[in-house]
């Protein structure tokens, strides 16, 4: 599991926007628990500050996860990701990439030239520096989450159906594809929310017992966020859970009992 915690949290903590306006804003911030089994795991937040980056008004994402109590012990997880993105096209201009999970650590940032289609990474804990040509609005891991959050006719999406992304990490850029499984009303510690419910196609084999092992609820409303996450592993099972939030855009919709 030594890279899988922070990549399910962080990554696949996806949302979608069916309307006009905005899904999200300066002051956002996410929090969710994160199980394996029974074990309270851990937690990942996600949030959305304001910054300048090359005279240009950006929002800057930072995404951590960190491990708790005697899962720290076993396996330590202390994870940052950060993203300065566009606030008009949503592409991004820099990732940063701090992690440790068990021993297993990485030390790198990238730089997005959206004019020339290029992004320069550089590895500190190796000491290089390599550049890499991508694709128009291909996005990283936390641009991806935002991104998305505004993608156009979600809301006429229909069952079997596909939204696919071009999606820059380790080094590659790959195709990022979710299927529209349906909606579904799930209760949560805050009420019954209603959800559209999507599996990200991942590589089996490795961590995940099958292709379609990952499942997402999203809030069905104009927020569009992650709700509930689950996932079925070669070994056991991760489950995460919307833990707290604040400074949402939209109301968050609850359904009465």
């Amino acid at each position: 599991m030594k890279k899988i915690a922070i990549f399910l949290l962080l990554v696949v903590i996806l949302g979608f926007d069916t309307q006009k306006e905005e899904a999200f804003s300066v002051g956002e911030f996410l929090k969710y628990k994160v199980h394996y089994g029974i074990i309270n795991a851990g937690y990942a937040t996600i949030e959305v500050k304001d910054a300048s980056l090359n005279d240009q008004s950006t929002y800057h994402v930072i995404g951590r996860g960190y491990s708790t109590g005697m899962t720290k012990f076993f396996f330590k997880v202390e994870d940052v990701y950060e993203s300065y993105i566009n606030k008009n096209t949503r592409n991004p201009y820099r990732f940063v990439r701090k992690i440790n999970e068990g021993g297993y650590t990485k030390n790198q940032e990238g730089f997005f030239d959206q004019k020339s289609n290029k992004v320069t990474v550089k590895d500190y804990k190796h000491s290089t520096e390599k550049t890499f040509d991508f694709s128009k609005n291909t996005q990283d891991i936390l641009s991806s989450f935002y991104y998305l959050r505004n993608y156009p006719n979600i809301n006429k999406i229909k069952s079997g159906e596909s939204v696919i992304i071009d999606m820059f990490f380790d080094n590659e850029t790959t195709k990022f594809k979710l299927k529209f499984i349906g909606r579904e009303d799930i209760t949560t510690k805050f009420g019954i929310v209603s959800t559209m419910i999507f599996k990200p196609l991942v590589q089996s084999g490795r961590v995940f017992k099958e292709e379609e092992s990952l499942t997402i609820w999203i809030s069905d409303d104009y927020n569009k966020i992650p709700v509930r996450i689950k996932a079925s592993l070669l070994v056991g099972s991760l489950k995460a859970d919307l833990e707290d939030y604040r400074g949402l855009r939209n109301p968050f919709k609850l359904k009465l009992k």
